[in-house]
């Protein structure tokens, strides 16, 4: 914990570039995001939207919905390096449990479809989903027990998430929108202009 949280301080130089390879969404450190990927999530989410009353719900479409998915994916890649800097996994068991859990909360497995999007969440990311909470929570449980107030525990993932990306370095391909290394999220390329300059490789 310590090691990590002392990278939080270290300044350091993150690349925001596109990534040079075509097929390549996003890439943190040397773990690529494949288009086919993110595309593949996309795809069963509109398609999951056909099978749900979507009247009463805010839903993201296009471009922010290329962005939220991408989103997604590198956000668990990130949850999953800071796992593992902390010695922290989630079994497929956890998951199992914690979907079953879920399911319960929702009303059972035909109300999970709608469930799933209303929050943006593709029917085959569902046991990713289920990871990525499961480590935020042992990774919350990791801050809490080296003394950090609860209060402070969402601020000190978000710092451990920034300087995770920023220790591996982050690309992304400019059709999804730009890399913001200060709150490690993908935005639209208009929204950064003024914040952010990438850099090329």
């Amino acid at each position: 914990m310590k090691k990590i949280l002392a990278i939080v301080a270290v300044a350091t130089t993150l690349l925001l570039t596109g990534c040079s390879q075509v097929g390549t969404a996003a890439s943190l450190g040397s773990t690529k995001i494949t288009q086919a990927t993110v595309q593949g999530s996309i795809d069963a989410i509109l398609a999951a939207r056909e099978g749900v009353d979507t009247s009463q719900m805010q839903l993201e479409t296009g471009e922010a919905l290329n962005r939220g998915q991408l989103r997604f994916h590198l956000l668990t890649a990130i949850l999953r390096e800071v796992g593992k800097e902390l010695k922290l996994s989630v079994s497929k068991a956890e998951i199992d449990t914690r979907r079953q859990s879920i399911l319960d909360q929702v009303g059972g497995a035909d109300a999970l479809p709608s469930a799933l999007v209303g929050a943006g969440i593709a029917p085959n990311d569902f046991d990713q989903y289920i990871e990525a909470i499961s480590l935020s929570d042992k990774i919350s449980q990791a801050i809490t027990a080296a003394g950090v107030a609860e209060s402070e525990v969402g601020t000190e993932i978000q710092k451990l998430v920034v300087a995770k990306a920023k220790e591996l370095g982050v690309t992304v391909n400019p059709r999804y929108g730009t890399w913001d290394a200060t709150v490690a999220d993908v935005v639209a390329t208009d929204s950064a202009n003024s914040a952010v300059t990438p850099s090329t490789k």
